[in-house]
């Protein structure tokens, strides 16, 4: 993850410069490698780069050959190659990064040009010809992306990946929302992503599932976010939907390492099977996914690390180990004690820029084992988010009462997912500099898990939550083919993060809010939280940290995630019945 700040048509954008680098460096946690501005006409572009692809070329804000085109991105554009091989006009790039690529394609495709992106990406580019910005965010929001105002500079855009850059600046800030970009032209947010299953809720797909094309689909989006030129690994929690992308990516892993050994003992260069070159790179010293679906990429460990972390004793962390002994990979099992969580509650919140209790619960963990990661010098992982908002895996799932319901509540967590786990899965890593890749939400599989009859999805007797992906990958059947995971995991009940790190956790948050938070501070919330208001003493007490960093009128880009279905309040998976750990009542 890299960090962007950006204003367009600021009245005095010199005497702002000082500002503008000030904004960027509030984010420099995001993207601590290199550091770039760039001034044209009135705007100004400002990037902290976290370097992933193209390490030694791609510092930004990237610029053209004529210096009319400025570009600062966050993200990762996995059809990089491909495009660039499509491209209709010649164009020299003078870097290896996957991102360089926005700049001819705004010239061929103009605000049309996120359409063409297959990836993660939050992005400003400016048009100095025509003074311009256009902005846009990946279809999901998997990079958080925000655009703000400011009534003391009316007429300039400020465009910022985390809330604290714009805070200072401006008083009008929303989240920008996914799948839209921004033209300067109109002044106007645009949506460009528009399948039919999420322009159109009430149209409710009739498609069965297809199991090996589920399975394949998976496959290639885990195969494509290998794309890296420094050393990665994957989060295990030992639930299914981390397990899965581990054990894909630890066959990757090996399958590439096979081809590696077959490269450097056969003949040296490229390898015409695949056109890999002996380093890993494709010819050009690009890595990435080429049309065939094949990779590139630069193995920097000879094995897959794989991490998991939670109190002692966890279920998550021996989940996490079965896995991990039954995959082969380097496993690294972190434990914290609740008081090492409580005390980074503070810069928890400060890093998420949400009072939302589950996004809380959930990321102080994923928190604390980033910083170990990144102690290990490991800048990319793999993550499991998106599976249960797809396939309808939370446990409030059991309630749904018919596809139709089940169908576009799917939707409507997969909407606002930049809201809460893919804001969790972003901030919680890149506040320590590791990026967080998340393949249940490609692009290609979104667009077929989506498009499958609801009524396969829906939780019976005789099917457990993500029933369809369990199959997907159970290959009893497949005598040829060997196992991806034990069945034991395989059809494991969902664990919400939270929980799985040990549910002593959530316990001992709740034991401080206690302390921390009177019955009589409940009774009298803040005037300026209006109708927002706590329903309880922990959500208050994440409330007022909240308000210790950022001022009232960044609350409005917070989300308060509650199950549907359900009278519970609290978030927790225990909190319904159907959990096999679930809250007894008193």
């Amino acid at each position: 993850m890299c960090g962007i700040f950006a204003c367009y048509r600021h009245p005095d954008v010199q005497k702002f410069k000082p500002t503008a680098l000030k904004m960027g460096k509030a984010v420099r946690h995001r993207g601590p490698d290199w550091s770039g501005n760039w001034i044209a006409n009135d705007t100004i572009l400002v990037h902290e780069r976290l370097s992933i692809v193209g390490v030694d070329s791609g510092a930004q804000p990237l610029v053209n050959d004529e210096k009319t085109i400025s570009l600062a991105v966050n993200g990762e554009i996995y059809n990089h190659r491909i495009l660039r091989k499509g491209l209709k006009n010649p164009y020299n790039f003078k870097t290896h990064s996957d991102c360089e690529v926005i700049i001819p394609l705004y010239l061929e495709h103009d605000a049309e040009t996120p359409r063409f992106l297959d990836g993660m990406f939050s992005w400003v580019l400016h048009d100095k010809a025509q003074d311009r910005v256009i902005a846009a965010r990946d279809p999901i929001g998997i990079t958080t992306f925000y655009l703000g105002r400011s009534s003391t500079t009316p007429g300039a855009v400020y465009f910022a990946s985390e809330l604290k850059c714009l805070h200072p600046v401006c008083d009008d800030i929303i989240s920008f929302p996914p799948g839209h970009v921004y033209d300067s032209k109109t002044d106007k947010l645009t949506r460009y992503f528009d399948p039919k299953w999420l322009v159109e809720p009430s149209n409710i797909p009739a498609t069965p599932v297809d199991y090996k094309h589920l399975r394949n689909t998976l496959e290639n989006s885990v195969r494509k976010r290998l794309m890296a030129e420094v050393p990665y690994g994957v989060l295990l929690s030992g639930g299914l939907d981390s397990s899965l992308v581990a054990s894909i990516a630890q066959r990757e892993t090996l399958r590439l390492n096979e081809l590696a050994k077959k490269r450097v003992n056969g003949a040296n260069g490229v390898n015409g099977s695949n056109g890999v070159q002996a380093d890993g790179h494709a010819p050009g010293g690009l890595v990435g996914i080429d049309d065939t679906n094949e990779l590139a990429t630069v193995q920097v460990l000879p094995q897959l690390n794989s991490f998991s972390i939670g109190l002692p004793g966890a279920p998550d962390s021996a989940a996490a180990q079965e896995v991990a002994d039954f995959l082969g990979t380097k496993h690294h099992t972190f434990t914290f004690t609740t008081e090492d969580g409580l005390n980074a509650l503070s810069d928890v919140i400060y890093h998420l820029e949400s009072y939302d209790v589950t996004t809380i619960r959930a990321s102080t963990p994923m928190f604390l084992l980033s910083r170990k990661i990144k102690a290990l010098g490991v800048k990319m992982v793999l993550s499991g988010e998106g599976s249960d908002e797809i396939f309808g895996g939370y446990l409030y799932f059991h309630a749904a009462p018919d596809k139709a319901a089940f169908h576009q509540e799917t939707i409507r967590r997969v909407e606002n997912l930049h809201l809460a786990d893919c804001l969790r899965a972003n901030k919680s890593t890149s506040a320590w500099g590791v990026e967080a890749r998340v393949p249940f939400l490609d692009k290609a599989f979104l667009d077929v898990a989506m498009n499958i009859d609801p009524a396969d999805k829906m939780i019976t007797k005789e099917r457990i939550e993500k029933y369809i992906l369990r199959k997907a990958f159970d290959t009893t059947d497949e005598p040829d083919t060997k196992p991806y995971l034990p069945d034991k995991i395989l059809w494991r009940q969902k664990e919400q993060f939270s929980d799985g790190v040990g549910y002593g956790w959530i316990d001992a948050l709740k034991d401080q809010a206690e302390i921390h938070v009177t019955d009589e501070m409940m009774k009298n919330p803040k005037p300026e939280w209006g109708e927002d208001i706590p329903d309880s003493k922990e959500a208050y007490w994440y409330r007022c940290m909240f308000d210790e960093h950022f001022p009232p009128h960044c609350a409005s880009t917070v989300m308060r995630w509650t199950p549907t279905w359900s009278k519970q309040t609290d978030p927790s998976g225990r909190a319904i019945a159907t959990h096999e750990q679930a809250y007894k009542e008193e």
